[in-house]
C-alpha cells in the first residue's frame, strides 16, 4: 500500500471512532495528548486565532511574513480543500503523506480504539508532529468555537479573535454574544489578545471576559487600526499605539483583507524576541496566497467556456457575515453594468437565505448547485426554492460545471460576464478538485 492510501485509510478509521454524541469537552484530546507524551505543552510559541471569518486568512498572512523573515512556521487549519494534508503544514513545508501516516498511525494506537472526535484525533496527531520538528512558531487556527475546540489546549504566547458572526448556532448558541463568549474562551490570564472589528455585542462580551480572566486586549481601532490608503488602494495604512505604517495592502481581494493583515501585523509584534524587519513585512503582504478566498479563476475548464476577459471568483463563505464582504467586492468590479451572474452551494443548517440576499442589488437570479462528496450539502432543488422564496428566480442546476455553460451559451463577447462561485467551502474545494488544484 503506498503512502498515500495508508493516510487515507487511517483517516476513515479515525471517523470510525466518532461518539454517537457530542458533549463538548476538551476531556477526549487531553486523554489522547497524555498518551502520546503531551505534545501540546511543547509547541514553539503557539499562536490561537479562533472568530467567525477571517481566521484563515490571518494566519495566511503572519505565515507569509514570518517565512519571508526567514522563521520557520508550523500551520494547522481546517478544513482542506482537497487534500487533507493542507491542514498541517511542518516548518513552512506540508507534512508528506508517509508522515502524516505514521503519526495518524501512532495515535490511533494510543488511542486504543476509545471514542474521539475526527478533529480532536487530527488536532493530537498535528500537535504530536510539531512537538518533534523544530520551529520558531506555530500558527493554529481554532476550528469551532474556542472554549471547547480541540485547539483550545496549548498554552499560546498570544490569541486573536476575528470578526464574529452567527455561525454553528446549534454547537455554540443562536446569539452573537453566546458565540462570542464561546469564542472568548481561548482568553488567557497575561496573554495578549488581538481583537478584529466586531459588533458591540460581541466586543463588549468579549472585553468581560478578558476582564474577568485578566487577559490584556488589544482592540480595532483603540490600540491598532488598519485601513485602505486613501492615496493609493493597492496599499494600506496600518497604526499600532503611536506607530504609522505605510504597507502594501495584502495580496489577497477584498475590502476586508486589509482588517484581517491588521490582526496579524499586531499578533506579530506580540511574538517578543522575532523581529521582522519591514522588507519582510512588505514582501509577506506582497506574496501572501489563500486559495479559495476571492480566486479568481483563470486559464482552465471553467473559464474557457466563457467570453474572452470574463471573470470567474471562488470563495468559500458560509454566513452572511462574509457573505456581505464578498458581495461589496464583486459590487465593485461590475462597472459599466458588466453582467453579474452568482453560482451557489450550501450545506444544510446554513442561512442560506441570508447569504443569498446580500447579492439582491447584483442580480435577480441564482444558479442553485449541489456539492459533490458533502453528504450535508443542501440539494440544488431545495436551494433553488430558498432562492426564490428570498425574490430571485432559483435555477437548480446539475453542477458548477453545467451552470457556466449555461451562462457562457447567452453571455455577450463585447459585454464579458462577472461570475461568483460560492457559499460553502466544500463547494470552493469540489471545484478546485475538478480543476486538479495541487497545494503548495
Amino acid at each position: 500500500m503506498d503512502d498515500a492510501s495508508v493516510t487515507t485509510q487511517a483517516l476513515k478509521r479515525a471517523l470510525e471512532l466518532h461518539p454517537r454524541s457530542i458533549d463538548l469537552s476538551l476531556d477526549r484530546i487531553q486523554r489522547l495528548l497524555g498518551e502520546i507524551g503531551n505534545p501540546e505543552a511543547k509547541l514553539p510559541r503557539p499562536v490561537l486565532i479562533a472568530g467567525t471569518n477571517g481566521k484563515g486568512s490571518v494566519v495566511a498572512i503572519m505565515r507569509a511574513i514570518l517565512e519571508a523573515a526567514g522563521f520557520r512556521v508550523h500551520v494547522y487549519t481546517s478544513p482542506h480543500l482537497v487534500h487533507f494534508r493542507e491542514r498541517i503544514r511542518i516548518a513552512g513545508k506540508l507534512i508528506t503523506d508517509k508522515a502524516l501516516g505514521a503519526l495518524l498511525e501512532e495515535c490511533e494506537a494510543a488511542n486504543a480504539g476509545k471514542e474521539i472526535t475526527f478533529f480532536e484525533f487530527t488536532t493530537a496527531a498535528a500537535m504530536l508532529a510539531f512537538a518533534r520538528e523544530p520551529a520558531d512558531v506555530s500558527l493554529i487556527e481554532v476550528g469551532l468555537g474556542g472554549r471547547f475546540d480541540a485547539t483550545n489546549v496549548v498554552t499560546p504566547v498570544a490569541t486573536a479573535i476575528t470578526p464574529i458572526g452567527l455561525d454553528h448556532q446549534h454547537f455554540l448558541g443562536n446569539s452573537i454574544a453566546k458565540i462570542a463568549a464561546e469564542k472568548a474562551g481561548i482568553l488567557k490570564r497575561g496573554v495578549p489578545a488581538v481583537i478584529g472589528p466586531q459588533v458591540t455585542a460581541a466586543l463588549e462580551v468579549i472585553q468581560q471576559a478578558a476582564e474577568k480572566i485578566g487577559a490584556p486586549i488589544l482592540s480595532f481601532n483603540r490600540e491598532w487600526s488598519a485601513r485602505r490608503s486613501a492615496r493609493d488602494p493597492a496599499r494600506m495604512d496600518y497604526s499600532f499605539g503611536s506607530e504609522r505604517q505605510d504597507l502594501p495592502a495584502p495580496a489577497l481581494a477584498g475590502r476586508h483583507q486589509i482588517h484581517n493583515a491588521g490582526i496579524a501585523l499586531t499578533l506579530l509584534q506580540q511574538l517578543g524576541a522575532l523581529e521582522i524587519p519591514e522588507p519582510a513585512l512588505r514582501a509577506g503582504l506582497d506574496w501572501v496566497q489563500w486559495p479559495a478566498r476571492l480566486q479568481r479563476l483563470d486559464g482552465n475548464e471553467i473559464s474557457s467556456l466563457l467570453p474572452d476577459k470574463s471573470e470567474v471568483w471562488l470563495d468559500g463563505f458560509h454566513n452572511p457575515q462574509a457573505a456581505k464582504s464578498i458581495a461589496r467586492f464583486m459590487a465593485s468590479r461590475l462597472a459599466e453594468e458588466r453582467p453579474f451572474y452568482f453560482i451557489c452551494g450550501v450545506l444544510e443548517g446554513k442561512d442560506a437565505a441570508g447569504i443569498l440576499k446580500c447579492f439582491r442589488a447584483m442580480t435577480d437570479e441564482v444558479f442553485a448547485v449541489g456539492i459533490p462528496g458533502a453528504e450535508s450539502a443542501l440539494p440544488a432543488g431545495r436551494l433553488a426554492a430558498e432562492a426564490s422564496a428570498a425574490g430571485f428566480r432559483g435555477r437548480p442546476m446539475k453542477d458548477v460545471l453545467s451552470a457556466v455553460r449555461k451562462i457562457g451559451d447567452v453571455a455577450d463577447p463585447d459585454n464579458p460576464p462577472v461570475i461568483l462561485i460560492g457559499g460553502s467551502l466544500y463547494l470552493a474545494g469540489a471545484v478546485l478538485k475538478r480543476l486538479k488544484y495541487v497545494p503548495k
